[in-house]
């Protein structure tokens, strides 16, 4: 089989999905394909860059000034086609193509014209609406009938004047419909919403995001004892939060408003921080910027008592399966996907190895009932002398097993098969 994936980045939590599927792809033998526009350069002909810096500033301009992302960046997409041309790919998977890089016209027509199947692993809502990404936190449901009139339209990918959102949905809709192939959701959450939309003419599989259980598992007690004091931490029960970008959705206020409420004896920390967002936390919170050394985010992981994911709109964040395979239990909110993992995770373990609160609103918690699951949690993580339960972290660590990485990328290739012998 020759595959040709595209995606944004060759990292991120996208991009290392991409790249884990062509790592297996390779290993048995296929004749697998890369193809991002922003990040590294290529190492090998299997990797291709269309890289087009002047092309991506030109195409987030363009979107300021006229709502219309995805319509731009031609120059980048010819170099995209005419690759293409040249592999002849069996099946085109798709992965997130918003970000400024490509010209969704051309890359559709495109695949219509040579009747390429596709596979389309969806990371967010983006296919589905006329602007926006997501759309739980302000409760709109445009996306189902014709987007128009945005409620989001400053919000990514922000437009500072024009509302194309009724152009975008009609457009998409004409363009992403009517093609051989899959959709391909990393949770039961968006997999609903697909069936709602445009897109529900396609068959919807559910595959989970996975991860390297070699990479996060719990640290020993001397690396926790190092990560806490390279950090400042001291011996207290800690409540960890991680996120890639801290922005209005993931909850950060919460966060504030939780080490408020128990100062006395819980210490609590964030990872991925900006500078800016670490001056304004208050002494409660221990304020920690990004990193990308997965070693180090283990060892924090493994250090918590329990990790919290105060998310208001998600799709399936890995990072709550990361805490689970450290050890450490995760507390969330009934937000998209974002309780999956508990809720799957929960089948393997024999104790609770999280919890999930329902919120008030789509934009507000009850932080008094956040509170007493976070107490409940704290309080089964630790002995009746103070210490850690090793036999929690066991739990923990048998419920991520549900989304070792291998597993679950496995369960992209039966769909190449199934759309080239016309049985999907």
């Amino acid at each position: 089989m020759k595959i040709v994936q595209v995606n944004t980045f060759p990292y991120k939590a996208t991009g290392a999905v991409m790249m884990g599927i062509h790592r297996l792809l390779t290993e048995r033998g296929e004749d697998s394909y890369v193809v991002w526009a922003r990040g590294r350069d290529a190492r090998d002909d299997h990797e291709i860059v269309i890289k087009d810096e002047l092309g991506v500033r030109l195409h987030g301009v363009y979107t300021r000034l006229t709502d219309r992302t995805g319509f731009a960046s031609a120059r980048a997409t010819r170099r995209l086609l005419k690759r293409l041309d040249e592999i002849g790919p069996d099946v085109v998977h798709l992965h997130n193509i918003h970000g400024y890089y490509l010209h969704i016209g051309m890359l559709f027509d495109y695949l219509k014209a040579r009747r390429i199947p596709l596979v389309w692993t969806l990371h967010d809502c983006w296919a589905m609406t006329g602007h926006c990404a997501f759309f739980d936190m302000v409760g709109c449901e445009r996306w189902k009938t014709g987007c128009h009139d945005c409620p989001q339209k400053s919000t990514y990918p922000a437009s500072a004047f024009l509302d194309a959102s009724r152009f975008n949905w009609s457009r998409k809709k004409e363009l992403f419909t009517g093609l051989s192939g899959v959709i391909v959701t990393p949770c039961e959450w968006l997999a609903g919403y697909v069936r709602q939309s445009y897109l529900r003419d396609y068959p919807v599989k559910v595959i989970y995001n996975g991860i390297d259980l070699n990479v996060f598992t719990p640290s020993d007690d001397a690396q926790k004892r190092e990560v806490r004091q390279k950090y400042g931490l001291d011996e207290r029960p800690l409540v960890l939060g991680v996120a890639s970008e801290w922005t209005e959705r993931k909850g950060l206020r919460d966060i504030v408003s939780l080490s408020e409420k128990l100062s006395d004896g819980v210490q609590f920390a964030a990872v991925g921080l900006t500078a800016e967002q670490i001056r304004a936390l208050p002494p409660a919170v221990k304020g920690i910027g990004r990193t990308a050394n997965a070693g180090e985010l283990a060892a924090l992981y493994s250090a918590a008592d329990v990790f919290i994911n105060p998310t208001y709109e998600d799709n399936f964040p890995s990072t709550n399966v990361e805490a689970l395979a450290c050890g450490t239990p995760v507390l969330t909110y009934d937000t998209g996907g974002s309780p999956e993992s508990i809720r799957i995770g929960q089948t393997l373990a024999d104790r609770p190895i999280g919890a999930v609160v329902n919120k008030l609103t789509s934009s507000r918690a009850d932080l008094d009932q956040v509170t007493q699951a976070l107490n409940d949690l704290l309080a089964s993580s630790r002995r009746p002398d103070g210490s850690p339960d090793p036999a929690l972290e066991t739990a923990c660590r048998r419920a991520a097993g549900a989304f070792e990485a291998g597993r679950r990328l496995n369960e992209y290739v039966p769909l190449y098969e199934g759309l080239l012998q016309g049985t999907l």
